[in-house]
């Protein structure tokens, strides 16, 4: 059931100070889109810079795949007024089209309209329009059109100073990281709470259909919205962001070296699939190799342990060198009620799970448990609004009514809120009070909001309604942080920076794919 954390709130409330200086940072994809819900196949804009090199602006896989990225802070506030900033400039300079504030696409007439994201000559933009060429050979184009919100947190070096005895960052790593891992084991064994409150995605548009086998038993709407009754998150499941190629990899989380072998080893695995695809086709690559991970950002995973790299290091190398230094949460679809596609309550939300799951006991977890957990996952994404509905917890122990596990952890989460909120008011506590009743009434999680309006309106005409209000809102309103000067000396500088890349190039790019891309 849920572990008994009640001697780590004691702590904890005894220790409020722990929590000062939480650092978060947000990463949020959306796809440009035209007047009629089309998907937009203009180039990235020219107003927003260099997509290779911009601090705050770039693109995803495709050319018309937005991604906005706010600094490291240790306040909210902040951190979604620069992303609102982030999202009225760019507003301001799309002439003529919208940012699509669903996670499932818009309108996708076909495949090959998709442009991949283009990132200029140097050898690390090719590498990396490359690298998404091999993501669409080995998947498809449309699956990687599915936008998504990232959410990086970590604990303040006083959390583990005062819980685990450590002196500083360098000494400690490995109990630090062991921390993190224990936050992620338990996120794996809880997480399924994230889009049963948050997810956004129970339809999706007839056209990311067209072409694809699926198990799933679609209902279908007059006008062709494809959608499940109890689905929270289409976009989590297998439709979406998965990879089975990578399900036997036995990636496990209870110790760093493990986590970072298991990661290396795919990287180096042949995969036979993959082979078939070829390297080269007509003196053009198709991949960078034909190995199970191209590399190691393509292994699917609803959270990641992360250590911001060196350059030229690998993310596995630099977990290795200096440990884990936050954890970014890849499972939150994007918020339909939203001009930014996130917001404060779900933010504070993730600030107390993610406590929790720091403090919780997090026993070792093998694969058998794992899978367990991935099943509670896929029956929540798929069917999470269904009277009655039941998980497991733990593989050996009996199902549990959802409703029931999710009460207990909130009275868990509502000790986290008054530690929070020691000094700031009763905002996490509120957060808690608004969130628990979506378990007593499903119809008020974000799903249950969203699909009545995507059967009655279609998924293009729910979206560009929302796109378009959203628009007039972001143009209109003053900029809270940056401003014009600020996102001109940004454009320049990416410019002028993708620029220098390209002119130090000294070596071919067959080359340089031999020394980074195993050939």
């Amino acid at each position: 059931m849920i572990p008994d954390v009640s001697k780590a709130l004691s702590w904890l409330e005894a220790n409020p100070t722990v929590l000062d200086g939480i650092c978060r940072g947000i990463e949020r994809e959306t796809l440009r889109v035209t007047p009629d819900g089309h998907l937009a196949n203009t180039k990235h804009p020219e107003s927003l810079g260099a997509s290779l090199t911009h601090k705050w602006i770039t693109t995803d896989f495709a050319e018309s795949l937005l991604e906005f990225i706010t600094p490291v802070d240790n306040n909210i506030d902040r951190t979604i007024d620069f992303l609102k900033d982030l999202h009225r400039y760019t507003a301001r300079n799309l002439d003529n089209e919208k940012m699509w504030p669903l996670s499932m696409p818009c309108f996708i007439d076909r495949e090959e309209n998709i442009t991949l994201a283009q990132y200029g000559t140097s050898n690390i933009g090719r590498f990396k329009t490359l690298y998404r060429e091999g993501l669409k050979n080995r998947y498809g184009a449309l699956m990687q059109t599915i936008s998504g919100v990232h959410y990086n947190f970590s604990l303040p070096i006083s959390f583990w100073q005062a819980r685990l005895g450590v002196k500083d960052v360098e000494t400690g790593k490995e109990q630090i990281s062991d921390g993190y891992l224990r936050l992620i084991r338990n996120y794996y064994r809880f997480g399924w709470v994230i889009p049963y409150l948050f997810g956004a995605s129970p339809a999706i548009c007839p056209s990311f259909l067209r072409g694809r086998n699926t198990a799933l038993s679609f209902e279908e709407t007059e006008q062709g919205t494809c959608y499940l009754p109890y689905a929270t998150s289409l976009r989590m499941s297998d439709l979406g962001y998965t990879n089975k190629s990578q399900s036997d990899l036995n990636i496990t989380f209870n110790h760093l070296h493990t986590y970072v072998e298991g990661l290396k080893k795919a990287i180096h695995k042949p995969s036979a699939e993959f082979a078939a695809i070829g390297i080269k086709k007509k003196g053009n690559y198709l991949q960078l190799n034909t190995n199970v991970l191209q590399i190691e950002n393509e292994l699917y995973a609803p959270i990641r342990p992360k250590r911001v790299t060196k350059e030229g290091e690998s993310p596995s190398d630099a977990l290795l060198r200096g440990g884990i230094e936050y954890i970014e949460v890849r499972s939150l679809d994007i918020n339909p009620f939203s001009a930014i596609g996130v917001n404060e309550t779900q933010i504070r939300f993730l600030d107390l799970f993610l406590i929790w799951c720091a403090l919780a006991d997090a026993p070792e977890m093998e694969n058998k448990e794992l899978d367990c957990c991935r099943q509670n996952w896929s029956k929540v994404i798929l069917e999470g609004r269904k009277p009655g509905l039941s998980i497991g917890i733990g593989y050996d122990i009996e199902q549990q009514p959802l409703k029931v596990v999710g009460q207990k952890l909130f009275r868990a989460l509502e000790r986290v809120a008054e530690v929070l909120d020691t000094y700031s008011g009763t905002q996490y506590q509120s957060v808690c009070k608004e969130l628990v009743t979506m378990l007593e009434d499903p119809s008020l999680t974000f799903s249950g909001r969203v699909l009545d309006k995507m059967k009655a309106q279609g998924i293009v005409g729910f979206g560009l309604e929302l796109a378009n209000g959203y628009h007039q809102v972001l143009i209109e309103e003053p900029y809270s942080i940056l401003n014009e000067e600020s996102f001109s000396i940004q454009r320049d500088a990416s410019v002028s920076l993708q620029h220098s890349i390209e002119q130090q190039d000294s070596m071919s790019f067959e080359d340089y794919l031999k020394l980074h891309a195993g050939h």
